[in-house]
This record gives structure tokens, sequence and C-alpha cells, in this order.
């Protein structure tokens, strides 16, 4: 006869608390540096939560499944870091834990346990210090946007002088074509009309400034 922690875990309520409580602490792990407390107390939850079902009978590889998803998680984040990997992980998690649900009701709370206790665990950051390869991945995120950003400014930068048509009235915002390419503008609060040639006089940022031919001359 099952023992009174398992008939906590076998109850719907049993069964969300201890797989929201194992998740949320072993994704915060995983997030932070927790120095393995979090960790252990997560491991701990669910490994009471699989030994409570394997008395009934359940394999041992729903255990087996459920860390190739944590370490599927952690490679990711580690060597691959698109969340393609990651996510892989997520769903074997989900499906050790959903697995041995005695019923549908059982088993729709044990997944939204696990996604609660999955986005609980991002508060964590907000107190504990992120892990090395997290950290890494965001300034990584943060260098490839400046990138990208500083490479469109040099992009329009390179307007500077060149001609193009008015492709709308300019009141005095249009959209100007210059070499096949079609770019928003602005003029020196000068209304121009369409199919005016202008020139780029100025860029800032991803602002231009143009003139009307004939105002230059």
């Amino acid at each position: 006869m099952p023992g009174t922690w398992q008939q906590f875990i076998f109850q719907p309520l049993g069964g969300f608390i201890i797989v929201l409580a194992g998740t949320l602490l072993l994704f915060a792990e995983v997030l932070v540096k927790g120095r393995m407390v979090f960790g252990l107390l997560g491991l701990g939850a669910i490994s009471l939560y699989f030994m409570a079902h394997m008395q009934e009978g359940q394999m041992m590889w729903m255990g087996i499944l459920y860390l190739a998803g944590i370490m599927l998680i952690m490679i990711d984040g580690k060597f691959v870091g698109d969340g393609t990997v990651a996510a892989l992980g997520l769903i074997l998690m989900l499906v050790a834990l959903a697995w041995p649900s005695p019923s549908i009701l059982y088993g729709v709370g044990v997944a939204i346990a696990f996604v609660l206790g999955a986005a609980g665990s991002l508060m964590f950051l907000k107190f504990f210090p992120r892990r090395e390869v997290w950290s890494k991945l965001t300034l990584k995120d943060s260098l490839s946007s400046e990138k990208g950003y500083n490479a469109l400014n040099e992009g329009y930068k390179q307007l500077v002088g060149k001609e193009g048509i008015a492709q709308t009235d300019f009141r005095p915002t249009g959209t100007i074509k210059i070499e096949g390419k079609l770019y928003s503008a602005t003029t020196e609060g000068i209304w121009v009309k369409k199919g005016t040639r202008l020139k780029v006089v100025k860029v800032s940022g991803t602002h231009i400034l143009v003139q009307a031919q004939d105002e230059e001359e």
C-alpha cells in the first residue's frame, strides 16, 4: 500500500505542487548561480515524483528521459544558442512528467505546473547572479544587434551625394528612389512635386535630408 507521501503525489493537487516546485528549482539552478542548492532541492522533488509512480510499475526510462531533457537545455545554452535543442529538451521533460499520469486531469495539471515552474524560474534572475553562459548569450545578442544597427547606418551614410527621383510629393516628407531602392526622406520644409530630381545632402541615422536639384543650382 502506498505511503502517505505517495498518496499525496497521486492526487492531482499533490502532483501539481511537486512538479511545480521541482521544475521551478531545477530551472533556477540552470539560470543562476545557486551553488547547487536549488538544483538538489529541485532534483529531490522530481525524484519523489518519479519514485511514487514507479511503485505503480512505471519504467525507469522516464527519469532518464527527464535528465536527457535537462542536458539538452544546457547543451543548447553552452554550444548551440538558438533554442532549437533546448525546445527538444523541454518536450522530453514534459513527456517524462506527463506520461505516468493516472488521469487526464492529473496530466493537464502536471503540464501546467511544468510551464508555470519554467516561467517562474525567471524571477530568480532578479535576485541571484546569472550563470556565465547566459550572460555571454545576452552579450552576443546585444553585440549582434548593435552590429546590424551600425551596418544599417553605414549603408545610409553612403547615400550622401547620390541623386534620385521623388516617387511621391514631398510635403515635406516623401519617398525617393535611389539606385532602384525606395527610401523615406525629408526636405528642408520645402514642398516638392513627384518626379523631381533630388539629391541627398545629409544623413542622420536613418533620417535622409534631400534637396531639389534646381534649389542647389
